[in-house]
C-alpha cells in the first residue's frame, strides 16, 4: 500500500506541483526526490519509513526540532481564542504586542520597534522600503540606492532578488529592480569605493548578512562588520543586517551581529522565530530610525501584508522563543558548534579532498578538492554528489556550487547532541569516500 501511495503522490506531484528553487526537468523526469511524512527531534522520516538526520534544519529554520507538541498546543489555543485579526488601521492583539516586546528586549542596542511580515523575503523588501521612507521623511528622496554584496542571498521577492548577489537567482526574471548595487563580499574598501562612486547623498542603505548562508557559508573577517558600521556612520548610511538565517541562536548568539559586538540600524528576521512551525518574519528598527517616523510622518504608512502580526504565528513564536531560552539552545548551539568544527577537522585530517572548513555555532561548511594541498577543484562539482550519497546514508545536507564554490553545508537543529553531531560526521566521511572512489 505504501508503494502504491508513493507512486500516486509522485504522479500528482509531477502533474500539479511547481517546486521552488528546484529543477523542473528533474522533477518531471524523476518526481520528488523524497516525500517526507513525519519528523521528531532532529530526524525526519519519508513515506517509506526511512529516517534521516535533518542536517539543514530543513531550510535553516527548525531550531527547536520537529514534533514539539508545545507549539501545536499553542497554535490550537490561539486558533480557538482568536484565529486571525488584521493589524491594519492600528488594530492590534495581545500575541503581536507581546512578541514585539519580547523581540525588543532580545535584540541588541536600541532595536526596539518591530514590523511583522510573513517571511524573510518580505522582511528584506520591507526593510528597503522603510529605509527609503526614512530618507523621504527627511526631505532626501534621492537617497534610494541599496548597496548589497556579491554572493549574498536576501530572498526572492522583487527587491530581495535584486539585492541578492548570486547571478543564478537573476535568471528567472528579465527585469530586476533599479537602484541596487553589488560590491565584493568582504571588502570594506569596495564598499567605500561604491559609496564614493554613487555619491553618499544617493545611498539609502547597505545590507549584509552577518554570516553568508545560502551563498556558501562565509564567515566575515574579524573586523569587517565593525568597519562596515564605521563606514555607514561616516556617510550617514543605514546598515541593514539580514538575520533571516543567523537569528535566534544559529551562530551561538541570539543574533549573529552579537558575535562582533555591532548593532545595525535595521535588522530583518524570519525562519528561527517560529522554528518553521508557522510562516513569520519581520523587521526590527532602531529607536533613532523610529523617532524619525514618529516625528515626521503624517497620514497612513501604506505598507503592510495581510498576515503582518498574525495572532497564531505570533503566539507560536512566543512559545518557540520561550523554549529556546528555557532549554538554553543558544548556548547549546555554541557548544555543539565546537563539536561540529572538531568533526570537520577530522574529515580534513583523514580525507585529502576536504578543506576550507568553517563553522560558527551550528552553521558550518567545507570545500571539496581533488587534493586539498593543491586546492585543485574537480572538473565537475562534487558537493551535490556527496549530498546525494549522504541522503542515501540517512543525512540531509546541502551543496553550494555558485561561482567557484564546491561546498557542503550543514545547519542542524539547535537541540542536537554531541552523539548526533558525531553521527553526521561519520555519514559524511563514508559518503565522501564513496563518491571519490567512483570518480
Amino acid at each position: 500500500m505504501t508503494n502504491q501511495k508513493k507512486q500516486q503522490l509522485e504522479a500528482l506531484d509531477k502533474k500539479h506541483f511547481l517546486h521552488p528553487t528546484s529543477s523542473v526537468q528533474q522533477q518531471q523526469q524523476y518526481g520528488p526526490a523524497i516525500i517526507f511524512e513525519e519528523g521528531h527531534g532532529i530526524y525526519v522520516k519519508d513515506i517509506e519509513g526511512k529516517e534521516y538526520i535533518e542536517g539543514m534544519s530543513s531550510l535553516w529554520n527548525v531550531a527547536i526540532g520537529y514534533g514539539r507538541k508545545e507549539l501545536g498546543i499553542a497554535a490550537m489555543e490561539q486558533m480557538n481564542k482568536l484565529s486571525f485579526s488584521s493589524t491594519f488601521s492600528t488594530f492590534s492583539h495581545e500575541p503581536a504586542i507581546l512578541l514585539a516586546e519580547k523581540l525588543a528586549n532580545m535584540a541588541p542596542g536600541s532595536l526596539n520597534t518591530v514590523f511583522f511580515t510573513s517571511g524573510g523575503s518580505e522582511a528584506n523588501d520591507s526593510a528597503f522600503k522603510l529605509a527609503r521612507y526614512y530618507w523621504i521623511l527627511q526631505g532626501k528622496p534621492e537617497r534610494k540606492k541599496i548597496i548589497s554584496r556579491k554572493k549574498a542571498y536576501h530572498g526572492v521577492a522583487t527587491g530581495a532578488t535584486s539585492a541578492t548577489g548570486i547571478p543564478e537567482f537573476h535568471q528567472v526574471t528579465n527585469s530586476l529592480a533599479p537602484d541596487f548595487i553589488h560590491v565584493d563580499s568582504d571588502s570594506v574598501e569596495a564598499l567605500k569605493e561604491a559609496i564614493e562612486q554613487e555619491g553618499p547623498e544617493n545611498i539609502a542603505a547597505f545590507i549584509a548578512e552577518p554570516v553568508m548562508g545560502a551563498g556558501g557559508m562565509f564567515i566575515p573577517p574579524d573586523d569587517y562588520l565593525k568597519e562596515v558600521r564605521a563606514v555607514c556612520d561616516h556617510y550617514s548610511i543605514l546598515w541593514i543586517a539580514d538575520e533571516v538565517i543567523t537569528g535566534f541562536g544559529r551562530t551561538g548568539k541570539m543574533f549573529g551581529v552579537e558575535n562582533w559586538n555591532v548593532v545595525p540600524d535595521i535588522l530583518t528576521f524570519a525562519k528561527g522565530i517560529t522554528s518553521g512551525y508557522f510562516p513569520l518574519g519581520g523587521v526590527l528598527i532602531s529607536e533613532e530610525v523610529f523617532q524619525v517616523f514618529k516625528d515626521k510622518s503624517s497620514g497612513t504608512l501604506f505598507h503592510g501584508f495581510t498576515y503582518s502580526g498574525h495572532p497564531v504565528g505570533c503566539h507560536i513564536a512566543n512559545k518557540n522563543l520561550e523554549i529556546i531560552e528555557k532549554e538554553k539552545l543558544v548556548e547549546n548551539s555554541q557548544l555543539m558548534g565546537l563539536e561540529l568544527i572538531k568533526g570537520f577537522k577530522k574529515l580534513e585530517e583523514n580525507l585529502n579532498q576536504v578543506g576550507g572548513i568553517r563553522a560558527i555555532g551550528l552553521l558550518g561548511g567545507f570545500e571539496l578538492y581533488i587534493d586539498v594541498k593543491t586546492k585543485k577543484r574537480f572538473a565537475e562539482k562534487t558537493a551535490p554528489k556527496v549530498v546525494a550519497e549522504a541522503a542515501k546514508n540517512g543525512l540531509i545536507c546541502r551543496s553550494v556550487t555558485y561561482n567557484d564554490s564546491d561546498t557542503v553545508v550543514l545547519a542542524p537543529p539547535l537541540i542536537i547532541t554531541k552523539e548526533e553531531v558525531d553521527k553526521m560526521i561519520n555519514i559524511l566521511h563514508e559518503s565522501i569516500k564513496t563518491v571519490v572512489a567512483g570518480l
